[in-house]
C-alpha cells in the first residue's frame, strides 16, 4: 500500500508559478512511477506529467510541455510538479498517483493509487 498526499495548490494570477509536492509514504514507495493528473469541472480526468521509478526519464501532455517540470527526491519519497506561466484553462484539481509499472503511462487506469487533490485556481 502506498499513501499520497499533495499539498502546494492555491490560487495564482495567469503568469504566475506554483509547484505542487506529492508526499508518498509505505512500503517501498520511492519504487512507484509516479504522475500527475488533473481535473476540471465536469470534465474527464487527464494526464499532466509522470516520471519513471527509475532513471528519471519524464513524459508530458502537450497542453503543459515547455511550462511543467516534473521531478522526484526518491530520499524524501516526494514527487513535485513546478508550474510556469499558468493559465485560467490551467484551473483543477490537480491528483497524484503511483503505479508499480515502469514506463511512465498516460492512462488513469494504468495507476494503482492517488492521492485526495490539491486545488489549483489561475485567476485571469
Amino acid at each position: 500500500q502506498v499513501q499520497l498526499v499533495e499539498s502546494g495548490g492555491g490560487l495564482v494570477q495567469a503568469g504566475g508559478s506554483l509547484r505542487l509536492s506529492c508526499a508518498a509514504s509505505g512500503r517501498t514507495s520511492s519504487t512507484y512511477t509516479m504522475g500527475w493528473f488533473r481535473q476540471a469541472p465536469g470534465k474527464e480526468r487527464e494526464f499532466v506529467a509522470a516520471i519513471r521509478r527509475t532513471g528519471g526519464m519524464t513524459n508530458y501532455a502537450d497542453f503543459v510541455k515547455g511550462r511543467c517540470t516534473i521531478s522526484r527526491d526518491n530520499a524524501k519519497t516526494t514527487v513535485y510538479l513546478q508550474m510556469n506561466s499558468l493559465k485560467p484553462e490551467d484551473t483543477a484539481v490537480y491528483y497524484c498517483a503511483a503505479r508499480l509499472g515502469l514506463y511512465a503511462i498516460e492512462t488513469t487506469n494504468a495507476y494503482d493509487y492517488w492521492g485526495q487533490g490539491t486545488q489549483v485556481t489561475v485567476s485571469s
